[in-house]
């Protein structure tokens, strides 16, 4: 798979400081807090330390390197990456993928709910070592207020800063971790993997440290839903760096604990403690920078994220902004308004990054095992891969990540709160899509060409009101040659609706984040035509504005005519009458479902009130649209038990 945009696989220096500050916001900052939470109040032994450094250096390698770095990066979207850019291009080769991904979305919104929180706490938190009696929680929801609300004017003017402040900050990470290895060089052996296996198999519990294990690769899903804004080389060239400053970080850490003699930590943060007095409030501040550029790539990621799943028909259509010139760049005020409200129940509900290392990580086990098994289809259909390899790395995966998953499971107990946010986003993708389906199953076409002649027909009969010079309905009839069939009786039924000519669009969503293309079928010369618009999955629906192009070419190219209005206006304004029709449908009471059915459409109806309806989500000037109002009707009600009363 070759990425689309050619400039994003050039390598500079430019290209490789953009993607330190927009891809490793969530993993570069886990040394805040990481180590803290494998030691937690336990008692301070070799096993402990080094086996917790070393199960973080195998789980970087494991799943962040090999997984993620090296295999899943090559699941690029021309160019794109992220789990709906995964599902894109397997999802012809089996309908049930549709669940692991909304799985994975649901998973992956939810780390956006708390990864701001937990990095943003933890570096905070530091500065009471400076300042005691901090109100930590009081600024923590200030920093992130101040950042969802600075959202609506884009990041365009701050995220100059990001790739030098992240530059810097792993910088930082290598000396202070440098500094302390030099001094204890003997810690180099806990990147030995017997420790890490002695842990979870020797030390009390010890596999159950694999939940806090886990926080040290969190961000890895994030960095590949992030491929399209850097390319696939800069990621892994950057990594390289990346990786070591992280690596000597958690070894500096490790080497501070074993010999400063502590039987336990006492809520103290190694990753402070390793910084020298006179540097202490400058690392504060670096870190506290960092944890914001990496609240900043989440709450970006959400909203890619739902871009792209209202755009695959996942999620119902909401406002969305491109508050700035910058390719990529959007603003979604309700997703804004969740995240900035789930972020602020979290600091509130935990008071503390301790308090929320305990509930963290259950989520991202989840997406990464969804990314695992569409990443296995990928690796069968799209690679051509050899079976039996495909199914030996599956294992692998399947293996780490179950582990993981079942250390993270005894973490619901403190994060039962956290599950109605995640079982709200699950349903509501989940009745979207397949609502969706079993509307369009029930959808009726007809063939365009029986009805062509009676349009022609309609068109020249004078005795009829025009109504529009070009009517245009958009259609979801993929066949070239058909249209539904409640398009024919808007058409035809009660009032007939004359023109000059009948326009049927049709959009079509493509697997490729970045297409627009058209073509176009003329069944009745100047009459009656039918226009397919193929529109890329990351690309906003904007109908009217793609359609008045098209017609603009076809003048141009005189395969259009242009008619002339009836009242003469031709003569003031040359440009075209267009009229849209849009068919908004509700369900009629006249239907007998079966209980799925019934609560898949009563929901979806009940979703769409929160959404945008169909003049707004398809792009359409509220002048040029004509709405009408049809009873949708699947399973009529049959044996009706009607009596006539006889009188005597």
């Amino acid at each position: 798979m070759k990425s689309n945009d050619k400039g994003l696989d050039r390598v500079t220096m430019s290209s490789l400081i953009v993607a330190l500050g927009i891809i490793y916001g969530d993993i570069g900052t886990s040394p805040l807090y990481v180590l803290k939470a494998i030691v937690g109040d336990r008692p301070i032994n070799e096993l402990l330390i080094y086996g917790g450094v070393s199960c973080i250096f195998w789980t970087l390698v494991i799943q962040t390197t090999i997984k993620y770095i090296w295999l899943t990066l090559k699941a690029d979207n021309e160019g794109e990456g992220g789990i709906f850019s995964l599902y894109a291009l397997v999802r012809r080769y089996g309908k049930w993928l549709a669940i692991p991904t909304i799985l994975g979305a649901t998973t992956l919104l939810a780390d956006g709910i708390i990864t701001p929180p937990i990095t943003v706490a933890s570096s905070i938190e530091g500065l009471g070592i400076v300042i005691p009696n901090l109100p930590v929680v009081t600024i923590v929801i200030i920093i992130l207020s101040l950042l969802f609300f600075f959202q609506r004017f884009g990041t365009q003017k701050i995220g100059w800063s990001f790739g030098p402040m992240m530059v810097l900050w792993f910088s930082m990470l290598f000396v202070l971790g440098l500094n302390q290895v030099l001094h204890h060089p003997e810690v180099l052996k806990s990147l030995n993997p017997y420790y890490a296996f002695m842990l979870l198999t020797e030390y009390p519990q010890g596999f159950w440290l694999l939940g806090a294990v886990f926080l040290a690769t969190t961000g890895a899903e994030a960095l590949y839903s992030d491929l399209g804004h850097c390319g696939r080389k800069n990621i892994r060239i950057t990594w390289i760096f990346v990786k070591i400053s992280l690596i000597f970080n958690y070894m500096g850490q490790a080497a501070w604990i074993m010999h400063k003699g502590l039987p336990v930590l006492g809520g103290l943060n190694p990753f402070f403690e390793i910084m020298p007095h006179w540097f202490l409030l400058s690392g504060i501040i670096i870190a506290t920078a960092s944890s914001i550029i990496a609240s900043q790539a989440l709450i970006s990621g959400s909203y890619t994220l739902i871009s792209e799943a209202m755009n695959l028909n996942f999620w119902p259509r909401v406002k969305v902004r491109q508050p700035t010139e910058l390719k990529g760049q959007i603003y979604i005020p309700s997703v804004n308004n969740i995240l900035w409200f789930g972020c602020i129940l979290m600091i509130l509900y935990f008071r503390s990054s301790t308090h929320m290392e305990a509930a963290y990580g259950f989520s991202i086990t989840i997406a990464m095992m969804m990314t695992t098994i569409l990443l296995s289809y990928f690796m069968i259909y799209r690679l051509k891969w050899n079976k039996y390899l495909v199914i030996a790395i599956l294992l692998l995966f399947a293996g780490v990540e179950f582990s993981f998953f079942i250390a993270n499971v005894v973490k619901i107990k403190e994060r039962w709160m956290f599950l109605f946010f995640e079982l709200f986003i699950f349903m509501t993708m989940y009745v979207w899509y397949y609502a969706r389906l079993l509307r369009n199953r029930f959808l009726k076409f007809v063939e365009l060409g029986k009805y062509s002649h009676l349009m022609k027909s309609l068109s020249k009969d004078d005795s009829i009101p025009k109504f529009a010079t070009h009517l245009v309905y958009l259609t979801k009839a993929n066949n070239r040659t058909e249209i539904e069939e409640k398009i024919i009786n808007s058409i035809f039924a009660k009032k007939p609706k004359r023109a000059d000519v009948y326009w049927f669009v049709h959009l079509n969503r493509t697997e490729h984040p970045y297409t627009l293309d058209y073509d176009i079928n003329e069944l009745v010369e100047d009459k009656v035509i039918k226009v397919n618009i193929n529109v890329g999955f990351r690309i906003p629906l904007r109908t009217e504005l793609y359609f008045k192009k098209i017609t603009q070419e076809l003048l141009i190219s005189k395969e259009l005519n242009l008619h002339i209005r009836p009242d003469g206006s031709n003569r003031y304004n040359t440009e075209p009458d267009f009229k849209f029709v849009v068919i908004e449908k509700f369900l009629s009471v006249e239907n007998e479902f079966t209980l799925r059915e019934g609560l898949l459409l009563n929901a979806y109806f009940f979703l769409r009130k929160f959404g945008l309806n169909d003049e707004k989500a398809f792009g359409l000037d509220k002048s040029d649209v004509e709405i009408e109002y049809v009873p949708l009707i699947y399973h009529p009600v049959e044996n009706i038990s009607l009596h006539r009363k006889q009188f005597a």
